[in-house]
Formats: C-alpha cells, sequence, structure tokens
C-alpha cells in the first residue's frame, strides 16, 4: 500500500488540504501538475460546492488529487459557556458592524452527502480530519478504489486508524498551522501535543505499519528528508503553499506569512472553539484565554467577524492560520515550489547518505 500511495505522484510531496479557501481547484491542480499530490478541503463547503470543485480540478489536471473531510462532531459543548463567549464577543460585532452567527447552524459538515457523493464519483485519495470513520466507510472507499488517509495525532489514534481499515496516515505534528486533527477535543490535552519527529518515531516503534505522510511545520527539502529519514513515506505542506499565487487564501493572510508585525504562532479556541495555530494577533490574544471547547459553535459564531475583518483590511481580526515556520514561506508559484522544494529534498537525502566504499 506504500507503493500504492507513493505512484500516485511523483515526489514524495503533499499539499495540505487547508479549509477556508486556500486549498482551491486551481492549487491542487498545480501542485499535482508539478508531481506533487494537490489536495482540496471539502471542510466548510456544501455537498455540492465540492462537487463543483472536483469538476473544476478535473478541467485542470488529469493528474490523481484527494479530497479532504471533516468528521461529524458530537454536540458536548456547554450551551452556558458558549452564550457567556457570545457576550464577550459583543463588543467585536459593535466594532465590525455585523451580527454574531448562530453557533447552532451545523455540526455534521454536510458529510453524508458528501461520501454519497465521493462514492458515486470516485477520487484517488480521500482523507479525514477530526476523527477516524467506520470500518464500513473506510471499506465502501476501498471497493470504489479510492485511498482513505487518516489524520492522528497521537499513537493511539494511528493504531485507532489501522484497526478501522485505513490505508494510511497523515501523521500531524504540534508544530502545523490550523486546526489540529486529534479525534477527541478534550481540554485537558490542551498544550500536550507531540513534535512531529518524535510522533512519526513513537507510531513507528507502536508497530503501526501503515504508510505515513508527516505534516507540522514542514518548509524546506531539507525537512522533508528529515521526515522521510524518520520513517515517513510523504511529506504534507500547508502554510508553505498558502502563499503561492494560486492559493485562494487572503491577501492579507498571505502577507501576515512574512510580515515582521507577526512574530509567532500559539494555538488557540478563539475562532473555532478548537485548538488550531495561528499567527498570534489583537483577537487571539484578547479572547483566547476566555474562549470554550465548543467546535463547530464558536467556528459558526464568528465567522461574520472573521469575514468582516478580512473585508476591512484588519488582519488583527482574521484567523491567520500559520505553522511553525511560517517565516520561511517562499511567494511563488506552486508548480515551482513543487520543484525548487524536490530539488532540496533530493540533495538533503543524498548528503545524508553514507558514502560508497
Amino acid at each position: 500500500m506504500s507503493s500504492a500511495l507513493t505512484d500516485l505522484c511523483r515526489y514524495p510531496i503533499v499539499q495540505a488540504p487547508m479549509a477556508g479557501g486556500a486549498s482551491c481547484p486551481q492549487l491542487a491542480a498545480a501542485v499535482s501538475e508539478a508531481g506533487g499530490l494537490g489536495f482540496l478541503a471539502a471542510g466548510y463547503k456544501t455537498a455540492g460546492g465540492m462537487y463543483q470543485e472536483i469538476k473544476q480540478i478535473r478541467g485542470l489536471t488529469a493528474r490523481p488529487f484527494g479530497v479532504n473531510l471533516f468528521m461529524p462532531q458530537r454536540a458536548a459543548a456547554d450551551p452556558a459557556a458558549i452564550e457567556v463567549y457570545r457576550h464577550q464577543l459583543a463588543g467585536e460585532a459593535a466594532w465590525y458592524e455585523t451580527p454574531l452567527g448562530d453557533p447552532e447552524s451545523g455540526g455534521d459538515d454536510g458529510y453524508e452527502a458528501k461520501l454519497a457523493i465521493l462514492r458515486d464519483d470516485p477520487v484517488p485519495v480521500v482523507s479525514f480530519t477530526f476523527g477516524c470513520p467506520g470500518s464500513d466507510v473506510l471499506e465502501s472507499f476501498a471497493k470504489a478504489g479510492t485511498l482513505t488517509v487518516v489524520t492522528v495525532t497521537t499513537p493511539e489514534e494511528a493504531r485507532a486508524a489501522q484497526l478501522a481499515g485505513a490505508d494510511a496516515l497523515c501523521v500531524q505534528g504540534v508544530e502545523a498551522g490550523g486546526h489540529q486533527g486529534a479525534h477527541r477535543d478534550d481540554p485537558a490535552a490542551d498544550g500536550a501535543g507531540i513534535g512531529l519527529l518524535t510522533l512519526v518515531a513513537l507510531i513507528r516503534e507502536e508497530g503501526v505499519e501503515l504508510p505515513v505522510i508527516a505534516t507540522g511545520g514542514l518548509m524546506r527539502g531539507t525537512q522533508i528528508a528529515a521526515v522521510l529519514a524518520a520513517g515517513a513515506n510523504a511529506a504534507q505542506l500547508g502554510t508553505a503553499f498558502l502563499v503561492c499565487p494560486e492559493s485562494g487564501a487572503h491577501t492579507l493572510h498571505k502577507q501576515a506569512m512574512t510580515n515582521p508585525l507577526f512574530t509567532r504562532t500559539e494555538l488557540t479556541r478563539a475562532f473555532s472553539g478548537r485548538p488550531a495555530r495561528g499567527l498570534v494577533n489583537r483577537f487571539m490574544r484578547e479572547h483566547g484565554p476566555y474562549a470554550p471547547a465548543a467546535y463547530p459553535q464558536v467556528h459558526h459564531l464568528t465567522s461574520g467577524l472573521r469575514k468582516a475583518a478580512a473585508k476591512a483590511g484588519d488582519a488583527q481580526g482574521m484567523s491567520l492560520w500559520a505553522g511553525q515556520g511560517h517565516r520561511m514561506a517562499r511567494a511563488v508559484p506552486a508548480g515551482e515550489l513543487v520543484e525548487m522544494l524536490a530539488a532540496e529534498t533530493c540533495h538533503a537525502r543524498a548528503a545524508l547518505a553514507p558514502e560508497s566504499p
């Protein structure tokens, strides 16, 4: 199955599915065309919207690509805590002159409808975030000829995904930008994430044999070579591709990656109610300490605020998701970036190889 995964692309380079607009058909197609594996992010889209994007990417490339789905979330949030946070955000709503969203707008992200479309009109790869599907779902994709990838953040999650019948793992270190893909959102575990290299090693030590796509803070070919040496079969990069011209990310978001005003990243629940890594800005500083563990309720609550901040040109009110290596971002076309990363990886692996006698 490792060869089935790596045969999809010329280079062991996967473009991360970044929900919210960045991972659009143009970006995914450009990465796949250049020899990587491009991904569409179906999160926060309707099933129909996802289908239209799949049609678009098929019109742009004949190369393999993937689609990422969010697993449905249990409604375990405390309504009282959400209401307290709503009151705290009242000043933001007044400042941006926009109402707060309805926190009960839905928690399944159109999951079943998206599954039906992807079964009826299969794509090469489907990955899952925020949980592991049941074995019946994974088996149905296997019958359709689709490889399945489950995002994991601990060795325990990796074992569960292998037991369920996943074809591969996306092993996400705590360095990763955007949401942590933990299967269970446990506030008691905040700040206890595992670094990528250690996590890959732990999962291999546990005897998990599935192919591994390593992700978290990777920006250079030297880092890709490092995770491959640690036992990964491929590397997934998000922030590195976010600044490419093909990316659908907002211009302010792209500029913030290398703006000296934003010096560091943190994990926060401020924007969505789930731990996600982004550039530290005013909104995160003021509201992060008080945001409840309530995903996707807080996401729905703040959605209008984030859009209004972007429209007003105010990066201090936006969710500027970014990995720890964001300062190394290179604003070059996606295809060119894939070639640069591949060359850097090849050079680094050659330097690591033992000399012939």
